[in-house]
């Protein structure tokens, strides 16, 4: 000990000496001068992905439309940092006592990029549309709205009646807004080939420029920054978008100096973007949940049933592994079922960490033994650990599967992997609940609101999105009550009670986020992305972008703006 005290008393002394010295010889401080924003210049980014049309009602599932559409179009409200609604076109909003009625008042200066006023009759209108878009809209989003009444109370005061309380309402109002003075005569039929799609106007901060044609084919979208945007007129005076089909070579036409960022960097030039000196790469989590389903209401694998064992299998399960060999270490591991860096997630949640020894002591103590010299996997009382995993039938999918099968089997369990077509896994597994267990990604893309109760609640058991068959009646009373609760903060701690219980239970397997990867030129500054709901989520800050240096000036004639000829 005393020698130990000597040790640590030289280091002491030799410490003071060497921080008197650094101190004595401490150059000046030199402020470090952050440059300023300047008006001007042109931005262009490689968007991987193609073109369809520039309509937010007609975009739903296609990610490149959904980039532009974001920066033409406004919507009544938006969702910014932790998911918390804020307005966008709508002024202001007033909730009724018994959460059913809904009062907008729009901003007085929200202005068409024609120069026409904003007005309750473009809400209604693209509200109809949405209604009326069988086979384009999503079949859920129809059906909302059709059973909302939506009235005009003034040209800028409109109301919404729902049938009940619905504390999740605000994420249905960040849809994009038409124009009904251009529009307003057209059927939805008609307005999927209206040329209003390729010369849109909107009320966002960019205005339609032209079309980047070449080939007789659409190569570019060039938008134009819109000087009487209510927001506040963008620091970049023109953004075009180059269609790209692929990250590795949109990312060689950013090292031939044709563009500036790369919308989308996938792993295959992650490294070669991590090394670019001339590069700043933003990641944000993405809205989206790898989990493992369990069935529990399936006889043949009982087991299933016993949170004990759920436990283990959630403990034999190496995800950083899984994370750094087949997603090259993007993504985060997932401890519950709602997104983290929302209003709604629990933070004090805690990681069940990967040790396998403690997953197989489990099973033992819960009477899952390996029995006879020659047997591997474990059985109770004659039921064997044993069971079927399905997964989505595409390469990356199954190298999860594998790991997973690898990882269980090292527990005793016999799993036999098997890939399903997509819709297939859906239709005839999911819905039907014909499964044992089953590898799926849970989409929560432009749903800021978590409301997980489509997924867990026991009434939706029974021919509704809860696949698992989770019947706890103290997780769907928090989740009931959470729908009808309008205060953030009260829903806020249902949520919190709920994610408490699920992580109790554990009735899935919580996997992983993914992360999303942009690339931008250092040239560009301003830019901040937070978690997103949406890949245009990273446009939120969009006015505040500026450039500097030589970038500044990219010349706008080497674009060519015309409309492909139609045969």
């Amino acid at each position: 000990m005393k020698k130990l005290r000597w040790q640590l008393l030289i280091i002491f002394l030799t410490g003071l000496v060497v921080g008197i010295l650094l101190i004595s010889e401490q150059p000046e401080n030199t402020p470090v001068i952050a440059p300023e924003p300047e008006q001007g210049g042109v931005y262009v980014e490689a968007l991987v992905g193609g073109f369809q049309r520039l309509n937010p009602v007609l975009g739903f599932y296609n990610s490149s439309d959904q980039d532009v559409d974001r920066l033409i179009y406004s919507s009544l409200i938006t969702f910014k940092e932790l998911g918390i609604p804020q307005g966008d076109l709508a002024e202001s909003w007033f909730v009724s006592q018994d959460g059913t009625i809904y009062n907008f008042s729009l901003r007085p200066d929200a202005k068409w990029q024609d120069g026409q006023p904003v007005v309750s009759e473009d809400i209604i209108f693209t509200i109809n549309m949405l209604r009326e878009g069988d086979g384009v809209v999503p079949e859920d989003i129809r059906k909302f709205w059709q059973e909302i009444d939506v009235k005009e109370l003034s040209e800028d005061t409109i109301q919404f009646s729902l049938p009940e309380p619905f504390a999740p309402f605000l994420d249905y109002l960040s849809f994009g807004i038409l124009p009904s003075h251009l529009l307003g005569g057209l059927s939805f039929v008609d307005l999927i080939d209206s040329s209003f799609n390729m010369q849109p106007v909107g009320s966002g901060p960019y205005r339609f420029g032209g079309l980047v044609v070449e080939d007789n084919q659409i190569k570019g979208v060039v938008l134009n920054a819109n000087e009487t945007y209510y927001g506040g007129a963008p620091f970049i005076d023109q953004i075009v978008f180059r269609y790209f089909d692929s990250s590795a070579s949109a990312y060689a036409a950013l090292k031939a100096g044709q563009v500036q960022g790369i919308s989308s960097v996938d792993r295959s030039v992650l490294p070669d973007v991590l090394i670019d000196p001339q590069l700043s790469l933003f990641s944000a989590r993405e809205p989206r949940l790898t989990m493992i389903l369990f069935n529990l209401k399936n006889a043949d694998v009982a087991f299933f049933q016993d949170r004990e064992i759920r436990k283990a299998f959630m403990e034999g399960l190496n995800r950083q592994k899984i994370i750094d060999r087949v997603l090259g270490g993007q993504a985060i591991i997932a401890d519950g079922p709602i997104l983290p860096d929302t209003w709604a997630y629990y933070d004090g949640l805690k990681t069940i960490p990967f040790n396998s020894e403690s997953a197989i002591e489990t099973l033992k103590n819960n009477g899952y033994v390996v029995s006879g010299e020659q047997e591997t996997v474990r059985s109770k009382e004659g039921l064997p650990l044993s069971f079927e995993l399905l997964y989505p039938d595409d390469e990356e999918h199954r190298k999860i599967a594998e790991l997973i099968q690898l990882d269980w089997e090292k527990l005793g369990a016999a799993v036999e992997i098997r890939a399903v077509a997509y819709q297939d896994l859906i239709q005839n597994h999911l819905e039907t609940r014909d499964f044992q267990a089953v590898l799926v990604d849970q989409n929560l893309a432009n749903t800021p609101d978590p409301d997980p109760y489509p997924f867990w609640d026991q009434v939706q058991a029974t021919g509704g999105q809860d696949y698992s068959q989770w019947d706890n009646a103290v997780a769907s009373d928090y989740l009931e009550q959470a729908r009808v609760t309008p205060d953030l903060n009260a829903r806020a701690l249902l949520y919190r009670n709920f994610q408490i219980v699920f992580d109790e239970e554990l009735p899935a397997l919580p996997l992983f986020y993914p992360v999303y990867n942009y690339a931008i030129s250092k040239q560009v500054n301003g830019v901040q992305i937070g978690p997103l709901f949406n890949s245009s989520d990273r446009f939120m800050t969009i006015t505040k972008w500026f450039l500097t240096g030589p970038q500044k000036n990219v010349p706008t004639q080497t674009i060519i703006v015309g409309t492909p000829e139609v045969k």
